[in-house]
């Protein structure tokens, strides 16, 4: 029993899992999205994972914004999150993601991953961040 973070994006989708006792949590790929309005194959790609992985939770980052408020990337991460549900049955809760890309890039940077480099792996950090906060958060979440 595991849980899955995901950092929803226009582009692509950052994943990470927790260890089967919900400990720690390790990034493990990026699906890449062909269009920002075509997302068959991104579920199918997430729900092979949750499989995978026997995910029982989906952590979904939500871009609010610095003042609380919410725009159209929190709007679409609620559509997605909601369409995930649907099609897995499996539980999902979204979680606020406020700063984590900027926090992805100050650890690439810190690494020393440069230019290029970084947009291969930004969402997959940023996707370990949200569900290492939500972790921290939760900590009997797998209990």
């Amino acid at each position: 029993m595991r849980i899955m973070g995901l950092d929803f994006g226009s582009k692509t989708v950052g994943v990470a899992v927790t260890d089967p006792l919900g400990i720690t949590a390790q990034g493990i790929t990026i699906v890449r999205r062909d269009s920002e309005k075509r997302l068959r194959k991104t579920y199918q790609a997430i729900e092979k994972l949750a499989k995978e992985y026997e995910v029982t939770k989906f952590v979904i980052g939500l871009p609010m914004n610095m003042d609380g408020s919410s725009g159209e990337r929190v709007e679409k991460s609620k559509a997605f999150a909601e369409d995930l549900h649907r099609r897995t049955g499996i539980e999902v809760e979204l979680w606020d993601e406020r700063l984590t890309t900027v926090e992805a890039h100050e650890i690439m940077s810190e690494l020393g991953i440069k230019g290029g480099k970084r947009k291969d792996y930004v969402d997959e950090i940023a996707a370990v961040l949200i569900l290492e906060d939500y972790l921290r958060a939760n900590p009997d979440c797998l209990k």
